[in-house]
């Protein structure tokens, strides 16, 4: 065995004992981790998933990583060592940098005389990188961890570090982090008086001029649902490709979770029925560090070997999109993807995603699910809760996607290319709706989003506070995802091309437009029963029946892609319903009132929506079914 003290040199690194496959399996056979038959199976799928035997063996049969890490190092002579336990120099680490060591699965321990020995999860591999460690380190010795160890110490020792990092990944002039509240609340205020002093002195134009805008963003609007419905109607849905490509990628799945109690155990029984190769399959559980519920809860369960948890430090905010930047240095996939605690995705959806992204040229570097509702039949606000997703997901996505517009995305069942997601920075970790603003960075960057026919279930919000809160949450976000972006308008035009720059104007400040200004529109309902309408002096009768007859157009227009969503949702019964849609949208407006006001006071405040509330009849039973004891218990670290 070699000792701490020998030099390794690149030709010594290169003729390190190749590990064989039947050694190894014949080792775990004696010691009774593993039986012969297991053996044999695990090499044939190693062989063609092309994925090292070891991966195979802890995420698919079990076998303890820390005894197959022993055995790695036994048969490259040299040692075991948990950085865990035996901490490294932090020095060395950010030297090296820790997201270096968490891309290559090394770390820098300690320095013993004149040599540096280097931690690997993966022997077989260390030469490669050989050369890079002695430019920076001089002689180096490779020693042996695992993948889990090197995990929880780069974490325990550098996660204010990566926090810091997380936060500030998007470069400025594309993050609203610079955002002063200060200067928005006096903006508003100065705003509101000028409204106040319009309406006194000129109040028949100043309610003429909002009345018009209101009145041109929802004939935009309308006919963006009449082309999308149209399109809608003509396309049918083309079934998901039944294949499995000769060598799958590894795909991480980024799962943030906070204060869920009841939702966690659902989770884990969903996730457990994805027909994925387990030793390509990387689920990411993010949670943060005062986050003491939904660890206790996690505490309690055995996670699978394929499984593991994130702990994400204190920073200066507390965000999904701050989560999910500190969490994809930790992942491993070449695909990134992100559910939500509450989702149910299709089993067969990973092999989806993988075979269209094989399938697709790298200018494709996102893929968007359709999200669905499993409680639509809870009550009144999930069926319009439903309705109004059929509607989007099926129907404008769609339309939006065959138009050549930008596609704000949406929250979960979202897949992207590593190498695109990291070199746009990540997520804006200030920005409340990150999913919108990341579409339009892609597009922004020349990418490509594609909607891809896969359905994930979520948890319908039907309690109407809560939802007014979501609401607000988003509606804000959208706000700023617009002011971030028109910081330059010719810039965005110079990126997007006019047709598109039309679109994002349509989409973000045409949808903020309607809610906020959704009263003044209704108020046209009231010259019917005999109100006079403050512009009844500017209007010919004609007017007021023009404007009746767009708004029935437009109630028309949206019950027909109602219509055809819901028919491709296969929910029909949910029709009769979309005729109380106009009892629901009122509370947008409320929403909409209460994300300005965020604007102004907590733009970055993120407020989060309770899940497992309103779980359906037998829903329980069906996902509640005891956690097999598969892996190693969640990561305290």
């Amino acid at each position: 065995m070699l000792h701490f003290g020998d030099q390794i040199s690149d030709g010594d690194a290169r003729r390190l004992p190749v590990v064989d496959h039947d050694d190894l399996t014949t080792e775990l056979i004696h010691d009774g981790l593993l039986t012969p038959q297991d053996a044999a199976e695990a090499r044939q799928i190693a062989r063609r998933q092309a994925v090292p035997l070891h991966d195979v063996l802890w995420r698919t049969f079990d076998v303890p990583e820390f005894s197959i890490a022993g055995l790695l190092a036994e048969r490259a002579g040299t040692q075991l060592i948990n950085p865990v336990e035996q901490r490294p120099d932090l020095s060395l680490i950010l030297r090296y940098g820790a997201q270096s060591c968490l891309r290559n699965g090394l770390m820098p321990w300690r320095q013993i005389g004149s040599e540096t020995i280097v931690l690997t999860t993966r022997p077989e591999w260390f030469s490669q990188h050989s050369a890079t460690l002695r430019a920076i380190f001089g002689p180096v010795r490779m020693a042996v961890t695992t993948r889990e160890h090197l995990y929880r110490s780069i974490n325990t020792l550098c996660g204010d570090l990566l926090v810091e990092a997380a936060e500030t990944k998007v470069r400025p002039s594309e993050s609203c982090r610079d955002w002063n509240p200060g200067r928005a609340l006096w903006v508003g205020i100065l705003i509101l008086l000028a409204a106040i002093l319009a309406s006194i002195f000129a109040p028949q134009a100043f309610i003429a001029l909002l009345t018009g805008w209101a009145i041109i963003t929802l004939v935009l609007t309308t006919a963006l649902k009449a082309v999308a419905a149209f399109i809608g109607w003509r396309t049918r849905p083309v079934p998901a490709p039944n294949v499995t490509p000769a060598r799958l990628p590894v795909i991480s799945v980024l799962v943030p979770l906070y204060n869920e109690t009841a939702i966690a155990e659902h989770l884990l029984a969903r996730l457990k029925a994805l027909d994925y190769p387990r030793a390509l399959l990387d689920i990411c559980l993010v949670l943060e560090a005062d986050d003491t519920t939904t660890r206790a809860t996690l505490g309690r369960t055995t996670l699978p070997t394929w499984m593991r948890a994130i702990v994400v430090p204190k920073g200066t905010v507390k965000t999904k999109p701050r989560a999910l930047n500190y969490a994809l240095d930790f992942a491993r996939g070449s695909i990134i993807g992100i559910w939500d605690a509450e989702d149910a995705p299709a089993p067969d959806q990973l092999r989806i995603v993988a075979d269209h992204f094989a399938k697709h040229g790298p200018e494709v570097a996102c893929l968007q699910g359709t999200l669905d509702y499993y409680n639509a039949g809870t009550n009144w606000l999930t069926r319009c809760f439903t309705i109004e997703y059929a509607s989007w997901f099926r129907v404008i996505l769609p339309g939006l996607q065959r138009l050549g517009l930008v596609i704000p995305l949406g929250g979960t069942t979202l897949f992207f290319r590593r190498g695109v997601i990291e070199e746009l920075g990540g997520w804006d970790a200030h920005n409340v709706t990150e999913d919108a603003d990341l579409g339009v960075r892609l597009a922004r960057h020349g990418y490509r989003t594609e909607l891809i026919q896969t359905v994930t279930e979520e948890e319908a919000n039907g309690r109407a506070w809560p939802w007014v809160k979501q609401r607000s949450r988003w509606l804000k976000g959208y706000a700023i995802t617009y002011g971030v972006h028109m910081r330059d308008p010719g810039a965005l035009w110079q990126d997007l091309g006019g047709w598109r720059f039309f679109g994002v104007q349509l989409l973000f400040l045409g949808t903020l437009s309607q809610f906020v200004l959704a009263p003044l529109l209704w108020s046209f309902w009231l010259s019917p029963f005999g109100f006079s309408h403050p512009l009844s002096g500017l209007l010919p009768s004609w007017g007021f029946w023009a404007l009746a007859g767009l708004f029935i157009l437009s109630e028309l227009v949206g019950f027909a892609a109602a219509i055809v969503g819901l028919r491709k949702a296969e929910k029909p019964w949910l029709i009769k319903w979309a005729l109380t849609l106009q009892f629901y949208f009122p509370l947008g407006a409320m929403a909409a009132y209460k994300g300005l006001w965020e604007l102004a006071r907590r733009p970055f405040y993120w407020d989060k929506t309770a899940h497992g509330v309103l779980l359906p009849k037998g829903w329980h039973a069906k996902t509640t079914a005891p956690p097999q004891q598969l892996g190693r218990p969640v990561l305290d670290g």
